[in-house]
């Protein structure tokens, strides 16, 4: 178990996962403290369940994801709200119909469920599945079958 100087060590280090999620999942800024506050007490309640087997950031990121679904999914004022992908969430591109394409894509992304958003920020974060299916609690054969569904919804909104 991490002593508390590591554990805030490793939130510090990390603080750009927590905020990353947040303004994935969040459109009101007014309510980014509150679910960073939420994950911050979810992950000092849940250090216990950190054995070292996969790294801080990993286990970060998963308790990040689960606060944000739970809160996301808890508040009424989300029901049926997209929250909009942040404009660089698929990495910006020089020509102008790339330009499109990324926006498309977003606006697809922006449509998904709350889990798939989740899938696909990490894929692009360059995680691997084995990494991904462990931060989000599934096995690596249920989430290439996720992954690739979600490739073909996405694929069948943009084009």
């Amino acid at each position: 178990m991490l002593s508390e100087a590591e554990f805030i060590e490793g939130v510090r280090e990390h603080e750009n996962i927590i905020w990353k999620v947040i303004s994935v999942y969040l459109d009101n800024p007014d309510e980014h403290e509150d679910l960073r506050q939420e994950i911050l007490l979810n992950a000092w309640k849940g250090i216990r369940t950190f054995r070292g087997e996969s790294k801080f950031s990993t286990w970060l990121y998963r308790v990040a994801l689960n606060t944000a679904i739970t809160f996301y999914k808890k508040d009424k004022k989300h029901q049926g709200v997209h929250k909009s992908m942040p404009d660089n969430f698929v990495e910006p591109v020089d020509e102008p119909a790339d330009h499109e394409n990324r926006l498309a894509m977003n606006e697809a992304i922006d449509r998904l469920s709350t889990i798939d958003k989740a899938v696909v920020m990490l894929y692009l974060d360059d995680y691997s599945y084995p990494e991904i299916a462990d931060m989000l609690g599934i096995t690596v054969n249920n989430l290439a079958v996720k992954m690739n569904r979600i490739k073909w919804r996405l694929k069948q909104k943009i084009v």
